[in-house]
């Protein structure tokens, strides 16, 4: 495809475009093989949500129950509350940080795959340019973006750099399309695999 492409005017560009989306719907349909289908991740995305919607509850000083308890869950002490609070909010950290380990074996195919790519457009591309930026980019994003081309003309776009930006933006938005994109409680948790200390532990 690559080379029946190279003929057009942005042949190049389409050709890393393409690859990258065929990849990024790759690494999607593998995820769900190895994770998105599985029960253990739908229990986990669920009890992700529901510590989530309880925890907003409780921050906003209503029930998640029933509205009938409201009043007696105000008239509750407020160290009650808050450490009521504290255990909904270990609970939610604790799943999002099972998601994530959950997710580690098609993280590492995922990985495998991008890297075999990655070497391909490489292998084909290297020292070519297959864009042209419309502005020069600051010294820095012109490392990556002039990386392995000839010349000294800053609006040169490297491969390296147009895959770059399509892995994360196709990937990303292929991700909330199908329905696969992590919740949003799970990253405001902060349960990754090396989540940050809690301040309110000594």
């Amino acid at each position: 495809m690559a080379s029946a492409l190279s003929s057009l005017r942005y042949g190049d560009s389409l050709s890393v475009v393409g690859i990258s989306a065929a990849t990024a719907v790759l690494c999607e349909a593998i995820s769900w093989l190895l994770i998105y289908r599985t029960a253990t991740y739908n229990s986990l995305r669920a009890s992700i949500e529901r510590h989530s919607r309880k925890l907003d509850a409780m921050k906003s000083g209503f029930s998640s129950s029933a509205s009938s308890g409201a009043a007696a869950a105000s008239a509750q002490p407020a160290s009650s509350r808050a450490k009521k609070m504290d255990r909904v909010e270990t609970s939610l950290k604790d799943a999002a940080r099972e998601l994530s380990l959950a997710k580690l074996k098609s993280g590492a195919v995922v990985a495998a795959v991008l890297f075999v790519v990655f070497g391909l457009l490489n292998s084909l591309f290297e020292g070519r340019t297959v864009a042209k930026l419309p502005f020069a980019p600051i010294p820095l994003v012109q490392r990556m973006s002039h990386r392995g081309l000839p010349g000294n003309d800053p609006t040169d776009c490297s491969m390296v750099f147009l895959y770059f930006l399509c892995s994360m933006s196709i990937r990303t938005n292929l991700q909330k399309l199908l329905g696969f994109a992590p919740p949003r409680a799970a990253a405001a948790a902060g349960g990754g695999l090396f989540p940050m200390p809690d301040p309110k532990v000594n």
